[in-house]
């Protein structure tokens, strides 16, 4: 939790920096939807695919009009892994639901085409999750067929104990100003969790678990300052 708190206080002095040179400020009201790809980066490593999952919130911006900005959103994201048995007619998927909190500098060019880079920290709590599974994940051992060695199964029936999430995202976009009051974006965006899903001390199997997505989210912005 440290680590955030820092990256929160850098990103406190680089907005103060940007703010010396007074120019007008906007403030816009948004929602915006898509989805996420997401996987877990465990050690020891776990093979996995990437399922698609579900995003959508509402966020506030106020920029300057000379280049910078900040934004704040309130998301709902679901997040997780599925396994990747290699042909094997198995399939087993971890869902977790979060409300995801992220605060982003925001960084932008242009005039009514503008393409913009979003980058800070963001914390998530965790709503609940779920599995999906074609097979009982606590009794592999008597499932015919199921590939019990050459691969790691712990993860499998392994408990979620952080309830917080929290990490680094980043993001890469365009927006385009309908008129002066209305505006719709694209971004592509990558997260990545700096706290373990999993317990991860000494006597644990697994020494890191952290979160990780591939998002594709379309926005609207409206001016209302």
């Amino acid at each position: 939790m440290k680590r955030i708190l820092v990256i929160f206080t850098l990103l406190f002095c680089f907005s103060q920096a940007f703010s010396q040179t007074h120019y007008d400020s906007r403030v816009s009201v948004g929602a915006h939807g898509g989805i996420d790809l997401s996987r877990v980066f465990f050690t020891p490593s776990v093979k996995q695919g990437w399922p698609v999952n579900p995003m959508l919130g509402v966020g506030i911006r106020y920029v300057e009009e000379k280049y910078f900005g900040l934004i704040a959103e309130v998301n709902y994201v679901r997040r997780g892994w599925s396994e990747n048995f290699e042909g094997k007619p198995f399939n087993y998927r971890r869902d977790l639901d979060y409300i995801d909190i992220p605060v982003f500098a925001h960084i932008y060019f242009g005039n009514r085409f503008k393409f913009f880079l979003n980058a800070g920290p963001q914390i998530a709590f965790r709503l609940g999750e779920s599995v999906t599974a074609n097979f009982d994940p606590y009794d592999i051992i008597n499932t015919p067929g199921f590939p019990l060695n050459n691969r790691r199964n712990n993860q499998l029936t392994e408990k979620v104990v952080q309830k917080i999430d929290y990490g680094i995202s980043a993001g890469l976009g365009c927006e385009y100003s309908i008129n002066p009051r209305n505006s719709v974006t694209l971004e592509a965006r990558y997260y990545f969790g700096l706290g373990n899903i999993f317990s991860s001390k000494r006597q644990d199997i697994f020494r890191a678990s952290n979160m990780m997505y591939i998002a594709i989210n379309a926005g609207y912005w409206f001016r209302f300052k």
